[in-house]
């Protein structure tokens, strides 16, 4: 009966971290995938690799700092700012053609999405690290094992998702409508704000997912037909 119960008290967390996994990691694929469209594929996949292992040594780093992190008051609210900033040029954006891309110049291409990669990583990876931490229970391994699950997830969902998107570009939209919903789960979420929001705005927090992803369709939209009036 004991041994039947310490296998239980380890199969939920792991079931747990698995499920964290794929429902948070799968932001970051996102981002890779949409910061990395576009590309010539022989930087392509230069993009998506290079965005791919930033993404799991901030979960790695994020991971060690996971309690400092958990109680640093208006760090959430900076990096919701931030997503929105991504999501809204990551929408507005117009992946060039193939020949005109190519003539471009590819080193700033690359460099461009794997910034933007790297800075949408740190605030996505907050939520999933914090989560897994949670759910780990202080098991470094069962952590490691949340850290190991993940990679397969950015690598292979990234690579997914991008296809995806070139085959169906109306994606693109729910892609950034997701981004903006994160960041404004994130934004309520921060220890500055998430007692106020609890105890006088409860409503807030299930409105604010809202309002970002709306916020980045409208914006995106607004800028991609600002900048191709000025074509």
């Amino acid at each position: 009966m004991t041994e039947l119960q310490g296998s239980v008290d380890l199969l939920a967390p792991a079931l747990q971290i698995c499920l964290i996994d794929l429902l948070l990691a799968g932001d970051n694929a996102l981002v890779i995938a949409m910061a990395s469209r576009g590309l010539p594929a022989r930087l392509w996949r230069r993009a998506v690799w290079l965005g791919t292992g930033a993404a799991v040594v901030l979960r790695i780093a994020l991971t060690v700092l996971a309690a400092l992190i958990l109680n640093v008051p208006f760090l959430k609210l900076i990096g919701a700012v931030l997503l929105l900033a991504i999501a809204v040029k990551l929408l507005a954006e117009e992946a060039p053609a193939s020949a005109e891309h190519d003539g471009a110049r590819p080193g700033r291409g690359v460099l461009s999405a794997f910034t933007t990669i790297l800075v949408a990583d740190t605030v996505m990876s907050l939520d999933n690290v914090l989560a897994v931490a949670a759910a780990a229970r202080g098991s470094f391994w069962l952590l490691a094992f949340g850290l190991a699950l993940s990679v397969p997830i950015v690598i292979f969902g990234s690579v997914a998702v991008a296809r995806l998107l070139d085959r169906f570009p109306l994606l693109i939209l729910g892609g950034g409508a997701l981004l903006g919903w994160v960041a404004g789960d994130t934004a309520v979420s921060d220890p500055a704000i998430r007692g106020w929001v609890s105890r006088q705005a409860f409503d807030l927090s299930m409105v604010a997912p809202a309002i970002g992803a709306v916020y980045v369709l409208i914006h995106g939209r607004l800028l991609r037909q600002n900048r191709a009036s000025h074509r």
